[in-house]
């Protein structure tokens, strides 16, 4: 069964261009709204998002050469929880979800962008490790950071271990959800009409 291409991801589609937009821009009001009441970590993660939904369409001088809206919106899912209030958006297993998100964003700018090739059976065994290995990394950030501050380590052995267990679910879910997310896009690919070139063919012509 044909899978398309990473760099494929990356189109020049009207419908597809005008949602990934709004989400940018709500994402981008988010991002300030935090910045103005103080909160560094989440205008961070806006900012950081923004920057790489903003890479196709900056390299490629067109506003519709626009990330897959679907992957953004994954991505963009605990700002935008925080912002509508919600809880379950915010909670362990949908930040872990936006994480394995925006590994697949960044496996696919690197094959768009630089020299690195990846398959995408790769790039979904590269969204597991990656998703896992943030928990990893934000457990020990947040242990390090107490004990500088000397004050308590908020999260018991059972919380940090839950976390890694939400984190590992979210991985291998998104995985799959990306593979056969590859794999539909190579079956339209087959009836795409030949003059259907796409920005990476227009933009090395």
């Amino acid at each position: 069964m044909s899978r398309t291409p990473l760099e494929e991801l990356i189109a020049n589609d009207r419908y597809n261009a005008a949602v990934a937009w709004l989400l940018v821009v709500a994402i981008a009001a988010i991002g300030v709204g935090e910045f103005v009441t103080g909160g560094l970590l989440w205008t961070t993660f806006a900012v950081t998002l923004a920057i790489l939904a903003l890479l196709p369409p900056l390299r490629f001088r067109s506003p519709l050469a626009m990330l897959p809206w679907e992957v953004l919106l994954l991505a963009a899912l605990p700002v935008l929880g925080m912002a509508l209030e919600a809880e379950r958006l915010t909670g362990h297993f949908a930040s872990y979800l936006s994480v394995a998100a925006i590994a697949l964003v960044l496996a696919v700018e690197l094959q768009t962008f630089t020299t690195v090739r990846m398959t995408p059976g790769f790039a979904v065994v590269f969204v597991v490790v990656t998703t896992m290995a943030t928990a990893a990394l934000w457990a020990l950030l947040r242990w390090s950071v107490a004990g500088l501050l000397g004050v308590p380590f908020q999260a018991d052995h059972d919380d940090v271990m839950w976390e890694f267990v939400y984190s590992a679910i979210a991985g291998l879910g998104a995985g799959i959800v990306f593979e056969l997310y590859f794999r539909r896009l190579g079956r339209l690919e087959r009836y795409r009409p030949a003059d259907g070139a796409s920005i990476a063919e227009v933009d090395d012509a």
